[in-house]
């Protein structure tokens, strides 16, 4: 029997897992970008049809600084857009970081080992 990390199935497995994680990543922010993405423009119009017609850098602050709440938003759909790419691009130039792996390893032994009753065990564990 081979240990876990030279079994090719074993791979598959962490490899599946690590798939269904950038998958999740992105579908939050794609969720966040569809609720809270037009919630906030929907409150900055005012500011935005300011800015299209005399942009400024002094209406700029206006616009963050007096309606904190879409301003806030809409820092929280980029910051998330954008730490997803720098994590993904991280782990395609260099690849998974050793503690992620081992994470990521220790997940698909224990969702395995609880079978059938885990909801992530038809996609990680059952070839």
């Amino acid at each position: 029997m081979l240990p876990d990390n030279l079994d090719p199935t074993f791979k598959k497995q962490v490899q599946r897992l690590h798939e269904l994680t950038v998958c999740a990543r992105w579908l939050l922010v794609g969720i966040l970008w569809i609720t809270l993405g037009p919630l906030s423009l929907w409150g900055w119009r005012y500011e935005i049809s300011l800015l299209r017609s005399h942009f400024t850098w002094a209406a700029l602050r206006y616009g963050i600084v007096y309606n904190r709440l879409p301003a806030l938003g809409l820092g929280i759909c980029i910051s998330m857009t954008v730490a997803v790419l720098v994590w993904q691009s991280r782990n395609i130039l260099w690849g998974i970081p050793p503690a992620e792996q081992k994470r990521l390893e220790q997940q698909v032994r224990r969702i395995c080992q609880q079978g059938a009753s885990h909801p992530l065990w038809k996609w990680i564990c059952k070839s």
